[in-house]
Formats: structure tokens, sequence, C-alpha cells
């Protein structure tokens, strides 16, 4: 018997892939920390965040920053759907008592342009508690230098 043949990927939701944003996720990974994030390949970047086994998330440069990109594996372990985590302020992913605490590693993460060695309890939106270590938090960076932005990759 033959192995079933591989289910088609799932395509990223449009508005992501008319986010320039969602490219910066990727591409400031690389230049911050010269590796892929995700493997390279024929489908749009959207597609392969989007698909990728570790949870991204990424949120914007607002004063109160909002997330603007949350891949399938974000959206299961935060126990939330699209509609509701695009545009939520990133602060509500931690307690109140810890948001403090990611207060300074955000800070860090500017100074410095990226950590690789953050571990915290984050919230779901259904107020499951659970841990993320070894994550990585960089900054979004255009060619430029201007930034739009900070993102996360943790696993699963």
């Amino acid at each position: 018997m033959s192995d079933p043949a591989p289910a088609p990927p799932v395509a990223a939701p449009e508005s992501f892939r008319d986010d320039p944003r969602v490219g910066l996720i990727a591409e400031s990974f690389v230049r911050l920390l010269g590796r892929p994030l995700v493997a390279a390949g024929d489908m749009p970047v959207a597609d392969r965040l989007w698909a990728a086994p570790l949870a991204i998330v990424a949120h914007g440069t607002e004063a109160d920053p909002l997330f603007f990109f949350g891949n399938r594996a974000a959206l299961l372990r935060f126990e939330t759907g699209l509609e509701r985590f695009v545009g939520m302020p990133s602060r509500l992913s931690a307690e109140a008592p810890l948001r403090e605490e990611r207060q300074a590693l955000l800070e860090r993460v500017t100074r410095h342009g990226f950590i690789d060695d953050y571990a915290g309890i984050r919230i779901s939106a259904r107020g499951t508690r659970f841990p993320i270590r070894d994550a990585v938090v960089w900054n979004l960076l255009d060619t430029e230098g201007r930034r739009h932005g900070q993102a996360a990759a943790f696993a699963v």
C-alpha cells in the first residue's frame, strides 16, 4: 500500500498576503539572525509563515502595539481565531502581573535587535496559562533600518 498524498498546503489569509510587514517577519529574521525562519520554497512567504510549525506572532509600532500577524500554530496555542487575535493589544498575551517583565523584554529587543533566549508565561484567550521557552523575539526592520514592529517565534 502506498503512502497517501500529502495534504495540499493551506494558504494564508489574503490580508497577510497584502501586508508588507508580513514579509518583514521572515526578512528581518534572516538579516538579524543569519538563518531562515521558514524554509525556502515556491509558496509565497505569507503561506510559509502561516503553515510553519512554530508559533509566529508580530505586532506593530503603535503606542499600545497591536498584533497584525499570528500564524495557525500561534492561533491554536492562544486558543483564538484570527479575527479576535489580529488587532488585539499584544500586552494582553501576558497576565497583568507579568506585563512589566514583557515590557522589559521588548525594550531589550529594541536595543539589541533580537534575543533568542526568552522564556515566560503567556495566557490564551480562554485563560489557559502556558510557558514559552527559547523564544526568539526580533525587530521588524526594513532595508533602510526603519522599525515596523516586533515578532516572536516559539515552539508549540
